[in-house]
């Protein structure tokens, strides 16, 4: 007579553990409840092994009995997503790639952060042997409206809320580049939501250009932007496409999923 599964020797615990994660891997796949004869299908395994792993996972509350026969992913799952969350910083998920893009464009790579009307710069990646260079002070701050990364947010605010921003700080300029005129900089930020980058043209400072990119939570609400400081003449448009990339690559470690709908 053929033997099944549970009739075998207790399983070693490593594939114990493939087959948890099967089982989990197919109560993920769908919204509702799926059935122990489905999953049993979906997974291989014979419907009493299958029952005794989802009882077991059950008493650890990673999996819900959605109703007799029937299981669903459980409460503990979304307790350990939100301790990971919370833990994850984006100053750590951006450290390592920032110091990548540095070394590819032999350039400061900054952080930064919206606090109120202004940006904070929290991180850097610089050489002190690199030649010419335009470094952020960590702590930093500046106006939105004058930085590219203060751009990414104005132009990820509502029509309201950026005309609130305009009133309140009367658009005050730094150098005869920056945008102080209502119009003019709603027609920048329309670039900047059509092109998902944004730039500072000597704006802040003169002899500085900038460009940005943001950096996205698991919500897919920009969180912070980063970006690339150099003296105007030197800033390169090739440098964009790794700065977008390096961006992104750092949003998805914090969650972000680009092909995801996400709602206001």
């Amino acid at each position: 007579m053929k033997k099944t599964d549970h009739d075998l020797p207790a399983t070693p615990a490593v594939q114990v553990i493939e087959r948890m994660f099967a089982l989990m891997d197919v109560l993920a796949s769908r919204e509702d409840a799926i059935s122990l004869k489905d999953i049993s299908e979906k997974t291989g395994l014979h419907p009493s092994t299958a029952h005794r792993i989802l009882n077991d996972l059950a008493i650890g509350r990673y999996v819900e009995r959605a109703q007799p026969g029937s299981y669903r992913l459980g409460m503990r799952l979304l307790e350990l997503g939100n301790l990971v969350k919370d833990r994850l910083s984006v100053r750590d998920a951006a450290l390592g790639p920032m110091r990548e893009l540095h070394k590819r464009i032999q350039q400061p790579v900054n952080l930064s952060m919206r606090q109120g009307d202004e940006i904070v710069y929290v991180e850097r990646a610089f050489s002190e042997r690199s030649g010419m260079q335009v470094v952020r002070a960590i702590g930093g701050r500046a106006p939105l409206h004058l930085t590219s990364v203060g751009k990414l947010f104005l132009a990820a605010d509502d029509a309201q809320r950026m005309r609130a921003y305009a009133s309140r700080t009367g658009l005050h300029g730094q150098t005869r580049n920056s945008i102080t005129q209502l119009p003019t900089l709603e027609r920048e930020l329309a670039k900047v939501r059509q092109y998902r980058y944004a730039q500072d043209n000597e704006e802040l400072e003169l002899g500085v250009r900038c460009m940005a990119a943001g950096i996205y939570d698991d919500q897919g609400k920009l969180v912070a932007g980063l970006s690339i400081s150099a003296p105007a003449s030197r800033l390169e448009e090739a440098w964009l496409a790794p700065l977008q990339a390096t961006a992104q690559e750092i949003s998805q470690t914090l969650g972000y999923n680009p092909g995801a709908s996400y709602h206001a």
